[in-house]
């Protein structure tokens, strides 16, 4: 990603009952007021910056199980 763009991540889980879907950063935490997450499980993060570079961790959790997936940023 170039810096002080706007970067989209999403995850997609589906179940019954719906699983409970979180974000998480690798080695630090998500930027503080620069990230939110949709109805549809996107994490964005605004103006990005070259701290914000790492891996971004969606955790899909349910009675059933968990499933995680992960997606590696570079800025």
């Amino acid at each position: 990603a170039v810096a002080g763009s706007t970067v989209e991540l999403g995850c997609s889980a589906q179940g019954d009952p719906a699983p409970r879907v979180q974000w998480h950063k690798e080695h630090g935490d998500l930027p503080w007021g620069r990230h939110e997450v949709d109805r549809e499980h996107t994490l964005r993060l605004y103006t990005v910056t070259p701290a914000d570079a790492g891996t971004y961790v969606c955790t899909a959790q349910s009675q059933l199980g968990t499933a995680t997936a992960a997606a590696l940023l570079h800025v």
